[in-house]
Protein backbone atom coordinates (compact mmCIF):
# COMPACT_ATOMS: atom_id res chain seq x y z
CA UNK A 1 0.00 0.00 0.00
CA UNK A 2 1.45 3.18 -0.71
CA UNK A 3 2.62 3.89 2.86
CA UNK A 4 -0.49 5.74 4.08
CA UNK A 5 -2.92 4.87 6.43
CA UNK A 6 -5.88 2.35 6.45
CA UNK A 7 -8.50 3.38 9.13
CA UNK A 8 -6.56 4.68 11.87
CA UNK A 9 -3.18 2.83 12.43
CA UNK A 10 -2.39 0.92 9.11
CA UNK A 11 -0.16 2.36 6.50
CA UNK A 12 -1.65 1.83 2.92
CA UNK A 13 -0.76 2.78 -0.47
CA UNK A 14 4.37 7.51 2.06
CA UNK A 15 5.23 21.40 -10.13
CA UNK A 16 8.71 22.14 -8.56
CA UNK A 17 11.90 24.31 -10.87
CA UNK A 18 14.77 23.57 -11.73
CA UNK A 19 17.59 23.82 -8.82
CA UNK A 20 19.83 21.21 -8.05
CA UNK A 21 22.11 20.55 -4.85
CA UNK A 22 24.31 17.88 -3.78
CA UNK A 23 25.88 16.97 -0.88
CA UNK A 24 25.96 14.48 2.47
CA UNK A 25 24.99 15.24 5.44
CA UNK A 26 24.36 13.72 9.16
CA UNK A 27 21.45 13.72 11.33
CA UNK A 28 21.85 12.99 15.13
CA UNK A 29 19.31 10.54 16.65
CA UNK A 30 18.23 9.87 20.04
CA UNK A 31 21.69 8.80 21.18
CA UNK A 32 23.95 8.10 18.55
CA UNK A 33 24.28 9.80 15.16
CA UNK A 34 22.96 8.47 11.95
CA UNK A 35 24.41 9.10 8.72
CA UNK A 36 23.72 9.18 5.18
CA UNK A 37 25.99 9.16 2.31
CA UNK A 38 24.07 10.01 -0.66
CA UNK A 39 23.02 12.96 -3.68
CA UNK A 40 21.34 15.53 -2.45
CA UNK A 41 18.68 16.99 -5.52
CA UNK A 42 16.71 19.67 -4.53
CA UNK A 43 13.79 20.62 -7.15
CA UNK A 44 12.78 24.12 -7.17
CA UNK A 45 9.51 24.29 -4.88
CA UNK A 46 7.42 26.94 -3.92
CA UNK A 47 7.65 28.28 -0.11
CA UNK A 48 10.12 27.97 2.32
CA UNK A 49 11.51 25.01 3.68
CA UNK A 50 9.12 23.49 7.19
CA UNK A 51 10.86 23.64 9.86
CA UNK A 52 13.72 25.26 9.75
CA UNK A 53 14.85 22.75 6.85
CA UNK A 54 12.87 19.79 7.43
CA UNK A 55 13.77 18.32 3.81
CA UNK A 56 17.30 19.00 4.04
CA UNK A 57 17.50 17.24 7.49
CA UNK A 58 15.68 13.62 6.28
CA UNK A 59 18.48 10.79 6.29
CA UNK A 60 19.81 7.17 5.39
CA UNK A 61 21.97 5.65 7.51
CA UNK A 62 24.40 3.99 5.48
CA UNK A 63 23.69 0.15 6.93
CA UNK A 64 20.12 0.92 4.89
CA UNK A 65 22.17 1.52 1.67
CA UNK A 66 24.26 -1.60 2.29
CA UNK A 67 21.89 -3.72 2.05
CA UNK A 68 20.03 -1.69 -0.93
CA UNK A 69 22.14 0.40 -2.44
CA UNK A 70 19.68 0.99 -5.36
CA UNK A 71 17.52 2.57 -3.01
CA UNK A 72 16.27 6.37 -3.70
CA UNK A 73 13.29 8.47 -1.78
CA UNK A 74 11.75 11.80 -3.55
CA UNK A 75 11.01 13.86 -0.17
CA UNK A 76 7.95 15.95 -0.28
CA UNK A 77 7.38 18.65 1.97
CA UNK A 78 3.52 20.40 1.62
CA UNK A 79 2.69 23.63 3.97
CA UNK A 80 -0.27 25.12 4.67
CA UNK A 81 -2.71 21.94 3.37
CA UNK A 82 -6.41 22.59 3.75
CA UNK A 83 -7.24 18.60 4.35
CA UNK A 84 -10.86 17.16 4.66
CA UNK A 85 -12.92 14.03 4.21
CA UNK A 86 -13.04 12.04 1.12
CA UNK A 87 -14.82 13.44 -1.58
CA UNK A 88 -15.91 12.52 -4.99
CA UNK A 89 -12.92 14.34 -6.61
CA UNK A 90 -10.62 11.67 -4.16
CA UNK A 91 -12.42 8.88 -4.71
CA UNK A 92 -12.15 9.13 -8.00
CA UNK A 93 -8.18 9.76 -7.98
CA UNK A 94 -8.38 6.45 -6.62
CA UNK A 95 -10.43 4.54 -8.90
CA UNK A 96 -8.49 5.72 -12.04
CA UNK A 97 -5.50 4.66 -10.77
CA UNK A 98 -7.39 1.08 -9.75
CA UNK A 99 -8.47 0.79 -12.93
CA UNK A 100 -4.89 1.69 -14.86
CA UNK A 101 -3.18 -0.88 -13.26
CA UNK A 102 -2.08 -3.76 -15.66
CA UNK A 103 -1.40 -6.54 -13.58
CA UNK A 104 0.59 -7.78 -10.42
CA UNK A 105 3.77 -8.93 -11.67
CA UNK A 106 5.62 -5.36 -11.32
CA UNK A 107 9.14 -5.78 -11.15
CA UNK A 108 9.51 -2.82 -8.69
CA UNK A 109 6.79 -4.80 -6.36
CA UNK A 110 9.25 -7.71 -6.67
CA UNK A 111 12.43 -5.72 -5.77
CA UNK A 112 10.63 -4.76 -2.83
CA UNK A 113 9.48 -8.15 -1.59
CA UNK A 114 13.13 -8.94 -2.42
CA UNK A 115 14.53 -6.47 -0.12
CA UNK A 116 12.23 -7.33 2.42
CA UNK A 117 14.03 -11.18 2.48
CA UNK A 118 17.17 -9.08 3.07
CA UNK A 119 16.38 -8.39 6.34
CA UNK A 120 14.29 -11.11 7.51
CA UNK A 121 10.70 -10.29 6.77
CA UNK A 122 8.42 -12.17 4.69
CA UNK A 123 6.73 -10.69 2.23
CA UNK A 124 3.73 -12.71 1.92
CA UNK A 125 2.82 -11.95 6.04
CA UNK A 126 3.82 -8.35 6.55
CA UNK A 127 3.62 -7.28 3.03
CA UNK A 128 5.55 -3.88 1.36
CA UNK A 129 2.54 -1.18 1.39
CA UNK A 130 2.77 -1.08 -2.31
CA UNK A 131 1.75 -4.59 -2.71
CA UNK A 132 -0.78 -4.48 0.10
CA UNK A 133 -2.53 -1.99 -2.00
CA UNK A 134 -2.42 -3.35 -5.49
CA UNK A 135 -4.14 -6.50 -3.44
CA UNK A 136 -6.60 -3.93 -2.66
CA UNK A 137 -7.47 -2.50 -5.64
CA UNK A 138 -11.28 -3.56 -6.25
CA UNK A 139 -11.91 -1.48 -2.80
CA UNK A 140 -9.29 0.66 -2.33
CA UNK A 141 -9.93 2.28 1.69
CA UNK A 142 -11.12 6.09 1.73
CA UNK A 143 -9.37 8.43 4.05
CA UNK A 144 -9.20 11.45 3.76
CA UNK A 145 -8.26 13.99 0.47
CA UNK A 146 -4.63 13.70 1.34
CA UNK A 147 -4.49 10.27 1.73
CA UNK A 148 -6.73 9.50 -1.22
CA UNK A 149 -4.02 11.44 -2.89
CA UNK A 150 -0.96 10.05 -2.11
CA UNK A 151 -2.35 6.07 -1.83
CA UNK A 152 -3.86 6.55 -5.79
CA UNK A 153 -0.21 7.70 -6.23
CA UNK A 154 0.98 5.12 -5.30
CA UNK A 155 -1.16 2.46 -7.09
CA UNK A 156 -1.06 4.68 -10.41
CA UNK A 157 2.73 4.34 -9.98
CA UNK A 158 3.81 1.58 -8.41
CA UNK A 159 6.02 2.44 -5.58
CA UNK A 160 5.19 3.31 -1.60
CA UNK A 161 4.46 6.02 -0.32
CA UNK A 162 4.44 7.52 3.07
CA UNK A 163 3.09 11.09 5.02
CA UNK A 164 3.64 11.99 7.86
CA UNK A 165 1.97 14.54 9.81
CA UNK A 166 4.82 17.29 10.71
CA UNK A 167 2.87 18.63 13.82
CA UNK A 168 3.43 15.02 15.67
CA UNK A 169 6.88 14.93 14.27
CA UNK A 170 10.11 15.31 16.59
CA UNK A 171 13.30 16.06 15.12
CA UNK A 172 14.55 14.81 11.59
CA UNK A 173 13.44 11.61 9.55
CA UNK A 174 15.58 9.08 9.20
CA UNK A 175 15.48 5.72 7.79
CA UNK A 176 17.84 3.35 9.88
CA UNK A 177 18.27 -0.43 10.62
CA UNK A 178 16.82 -0.83 14.43
CA UNK A 179 18.47 -1.71 17.16
CA UNK A 180 15.26 -3.58 18.69
CA UNK A 181 14.92 -1.10 21.73
CA UNK A 182 12.96 2.12 19.84
CA UNK A 183 9.56 2.53 20.68
CA UNK A 184 6.43 2.21 18.46
CA UNK A 185 3.04 3.65 18.99
CA UNK A 186 -0.01 1.11 17.55
CA UNK A 187 -3.38 -0.06 17.63
CA UNK A 188 -3.42 -4.05 18.66
CA UNK A 189 -6.89 -5.92 19.27
CA UNK A 190 -8.77 -2.17 19.50
CA UNK A 191 -6.08 -0.72 21.78
CA UNK A 192 -3.07 1.59 22.29
CA UNK A 193 -0.10 -0.28 22.51
CA UNK A 194 3.72 0.18 22.34
CA UNK A 195 5.83 -2.51 19.74
CA UNK A 196 9.39 -2.62 19.34
CA UNK A 197 10.75 -3.49 15.58
CA UNK A 198 13.34 -6.55 15.20
CA UNK A 199 17.00 -6.07 15.70
CA UNK A 200 17.55 -5.28 11.96
CA UNK A 201 14.85 -4.54 10.49
CA UNK A 202 14.76 -1.33 8.51
CA UNK A 203 12.31 1.66 9.90
CA UNK A 204 12.07 5.04 9.66
CA UNK A 205 11.78 7.20 12.84
CA UNK A 206 12.24 10.51 14.18
CA UNK A 207 13.77 11.67 17.94
CA UNK A 208 10.88 10.10 19.46
CA UNK A 209 10.51 6.56 18.37
CA UNK A 210 9.67 4.19 14.60
CA UNK A 211 7.11 6.11 12.38
CA UNK A 212 6.84 2.96 10.21
CA UNK A 213 8.13 -0.73 10.70
CA UNK A 214 9.71 -2.80 7.99
CA UNK A 215 10.76 -0.17 5.78
CA UNK A 216 6.96 0.89 4.09
CA UNK A 217 4.64 -1.71 6.00
CA UNK A 218 2.72 0.02 8.82
CA UNK A 219 2.50 3.74 10.33
CA UNK A 220 2.65 4.34 13.78
CA UNK A 221 -0.51 6.02 15.21
CA UNK A 222 1.00 9.49 16.07
CA UNK A 223 2.48 10.86 13.12
CA UNK A 224 -0.35 10.00 10.42
CA UNK A 225 -1.88 12.42 8.47
CA UNK A 226 -5.48 13.27 9.39
CA UNK A 227 -8.47 15.60 8.47
CA UNK A 228 -6.29 18.69 10.65
CA UNK A 229 -3.10 18.21 8.94
CA UNK A 230 -1.61 21.06 7.70
CA UNK A 231 2.19 20.65 7.14
CA UNK A 232 3.53 17.14 6.18
CA UNK A 233 6.03 14.80 4.60
CA UNK A 234 5.77 12.64 1.95
CA UNK A 235 8.44 9.80 1.37
CA UNK A 236 8.27 8.34 -2.21
CA UNK A 237 10.33 5.58 -2.35
CA UNK A 238 11.91 3.50 -5.05
CA UNK A 239 14.30 0.14 -5.95
CA UNK A 240 15.41 -1.01 -9.23
CA UNK A 241 12.24 -1.96 -11.17
CA UNK A 242 11.19 2.28 -11.58
CA UNK A 243 13.33 4.68 -12.68
CA UNK A 244 14.05 7.88 -11.57
CA UNK A 245 11.96 9.34 -14.06
CA UNK A 246 9.24 7.16 -13.10
CA UNK A 247 10.15 8.57 -9.35
CA UNK A 248 10.24 12.19 -10.48
CA UNK A 249 6.73 11.73 -12.27
CA UNK A 250 5.28 10.23 -9.59
CA UNK A 251 6.23 12.94 -7.54
CA UNK A 252 4.66 15.54 -10.20
CA UNK A 253 1.27 13.45 -10.33
CA UNK A 254 1.91 14.25 -6.20
CA UNK A 255 1.85 17.76 -6.46
CA UNK A 256 -0.41 18.15 -8.99
CA UNK A 257 -3.34 16.29 -6.63
CA UNK A 258 -1.99 18.70 -3.67
CA UNK A 259 -2.35 21.53 -5.67
CA UNK A 260 -6.13 20.20 -6.27
CA UNK A 261 -6.62 19.81 -2.76
CA UNK A 262 -4.80 23.20 -1.75
CA UNK A 263 -4.04 25.88 -4.87
CA UNK A 264 -1.90 28.20 -1.95
CA UNK A 265 -0.01 24.91 -0.81
CA UNK A 266 3.64 25.83 -0.12
CA UNK A 267 5.71 22.38 -1.80
CA UNK A 268 9.36 21.42 -1.58
CA UNK A 269 11.38 18.25 -3.38
CA UNK A 270 14.62 16.62 -2.56
CA UNK A 271 15.84 13.28 -4.09
CA UNK A 272 18.28 11.58 -1.54
CA UNK A 273 20.22 8.66 -3.47
CA UNK A 274 23.33 7.04 -2.93
CA UNK A 275 26.27 8.55 -4.53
Amino acid sequence: MGRGQVGGAGRLGRGAGAGAATGAGVATGVGRAVGWAGESVIFGGQGEVLGGGVIERVGVDEAVWELRPDFAVLVISARGLANSGSDDRSREWLAEAAAAVVDDGHPHVKAWQDAYRAFGSKPQRTRPSVDALLRRRDALPEINKVVDAYNSVSVRHVLPIGGEDLGHYAGAARLVRATGEETFDTIAAGEPAVEHPDPGEVVWRDDEGVTCRRWNWRQCVRTRITEDTTDALFLLERLDGLSLDELDAAGDDLERLLREITPGVAVERRLIRRD
